[in-house]
């Protein structure tokens, strides 16, 4: 009787070590890769016949594509506070501006999975720019620790019965750029497509192509570390995301709320997937991604995560798996730098809403300039100091009064009316501003209201009374604002 409850017992220990044991094989491993500054459409399986992507557009191939998905903020701090919370950077405090703060009172899906049993880890860009420390972060990453030498490295010391959690950023394609550095990698300036609210002018196209060079850069990044997992076996246990934090730094683009600012490149690899080759049409934000990561590693998502997991893309025909959520997305920035006339700190604080006909803005003070002032800003950089210095945008100011160009400087860095609405199918450049005009009043004020539903739903300051005022938040960057320029 003794003998047949130890071999009951022996039986009993050994199911539930088995089911231990597959639990931890079944979870897969994350790689998540992201570009700084790398915006829409500028992949080649987006159309983009210039820029050369074959990792991306590999992935494409192999994976679920998204066609509509957005940041929550155009900024890099607000962003990738959004992205690591699952939560709209309204959300987050101080960390919905630039150069600030991200409390640790916001659960991040890495330390999640950490706390999981996943080994985590991160290089080079992560959170930021900002102080981590002000938030209560000490020896600890939102992201995990960093990496040095990269992913290698990290995989090299994961433990062997571990899934991993790796965070892999780049610096690229963000400014400064070598001039002339596109052309010498062989991509023809004359022959990409220069958008709209640009001149079409030599030194725009060159200007364009050295950022082309970096988002390639980035793509031959990608494509080594999907060439170390596949050394390793591990490539179809992994998901693999790549992205970008948001639009390409040029006027009109970063800082922006138009597609071009907010609208990112996204693909989910995964050996798991049921539908590979998949594009979504539907709306998915990247505050979507960590409730997703969560999500299919078995944890339960918090419910302070304003994002809806992704899974059921990659788990059943997408087909079913788009709901009234994924219909229209939101977005938003507050400040970027303290780019108004001095001694002002206050941003341009703006919301968005973009459904598949048409893209609705609420500017909440529309006196103030959209890419800082044309002089006497508080920024150490000076005039339009919301736009990131370069060619392009030292052409389109130098020639600010000239009859060909004047059009553009107003649409790059002039100021904007409290509301705008454009019509995405007729204007994809979102050019022509149609707030106002009657035969659309009905369809401004509908998705006026939608947006301020949202907002209100998700608690965003700016539409609520007696909360946070983030024109009032510190900017934390190492160097003195009042310093002469």
């Amino acid at each position: 009787m003794k003998n047949r409850i130890q071999l009951i017992f022996f039986l009993l220990g050994s199911i539930l070590v088995g089911c231990v044991s597959e639990e931890k094989v079944s979870q897969p491993n994350i790689l998540f890769c992201i570009a700084d500054d790398w915006g829409w459409p500028h992949a080649g399986v987006y159309g983009d016949e210039v820029v050369k992507t074959p990792t991306f557009d590999q992935l494409a191939r192999e994976g679920i594509l998204f066609d509509h998905a957005f940041v929550s903020s155009p900024s890099c701090t607000p962003s990738r506070g959004a992205l690591l919370t699952g939560q709209h950077f309204w959300r987050l405090g101080e960390g919905a501006n630039l150069w600030s703060t991200l409390s640790d009172t916001f659960p991040v899906y890495p330390l999640r999975l950490e706390k999981a049993g996943y080994f985590i880890g991160s290089w080079r860009k992560t959170w930021g720019p900002g102080d981590l420390a002000a938030g209560g972060y000490d020896q600890v990453r939102p992201a995990g620790p960093k990496y040095t030498e990269g992913f290698k490295s990290f995989l090299a010391q994961k433990p062997e019965d571990s899934p991993f959690c790796f965070w892999l950023g780049a610096s690229d394609p963000h400014r400064g750029y070598e001039k002339g550095s596109g052309a010498q990698a062989g991509i023809d300036p004359e022959v990409l497509k220069v958008p709209e609210f640009y001149p079409d002018v030599d030194v725009i196209r060159n200007d364009i192509a050295d950022y082309y060079f970096e988002v390639q850069r980035f793509d031959a990044d990608v494509a080594a570390a999907i060439h170390l997992l596949d050394s390793l076996g591990e490539l179809d246990n992994t998901i693999i995301v790549v992205t970008g934090d948001h639009g390409m730094p040029f006027p009109r683009c970063k800082g922006n709320i138009y597609d071009m600012g907010v609208r990112v490149p996204l693909v989910i690899r995964w050996g798991n997937l049921t539908d590979p080759g998949t594009r979504v049409a539907d709306f998915v934000s990247l505050t979507d991604l960590a409730p997703t990561f969560l999500d299919l590693a078995g944890l339960t998502i918090p419910p302070q995560m304003t994002g809806h997991s992704l899974a059921p893309y990659l788990q059943a025909n997408h087909k079913s798996a788009g709901s009234s959520q994924r219909k229209y997305a939101v977005f938003g920035r507050e400040r970027h730098t303290p780019a108004q006339e001095a001694p002002s700190l206050d941003g341009y604080p703006s919301r968005g809403i973009r459904t598949d006909d048409f893209l609705y803005i609420k500017n909440f003070f529309p006196e103030r300039w959209p890419a800082g002032a044309p002089e006497g800003a508080t920024h150490p950089i000076g005039f339009f100091a919301d736009c990131d210095d370069g060619p392009t945008k030292a052409f389109i100011t130098q020639y600010a009064e000239h009859p060909d160009y004047s059009s553009y400087y107003d649409l790059c860095f002039g100021k904007r009316p409290a509301e705008e609405l454009y019509d995405i199918r007729q204007d994809p450049y979102q050019l022509n501003n149609l707030a106002g005009n009657q035969n659309y009043i009905s369809i401004q004020d509908s998705l006026s209201d939608q947006l301020i539903t949202v907002l209100h739903a998700t608690g965003d300051p700016r539409v609520k009374i007696n909360t946070i005022d983030f024109d009032t938040l510190p900017y934390r960057a190492p160097y003195n604002l009042n310093s002469e320029k």
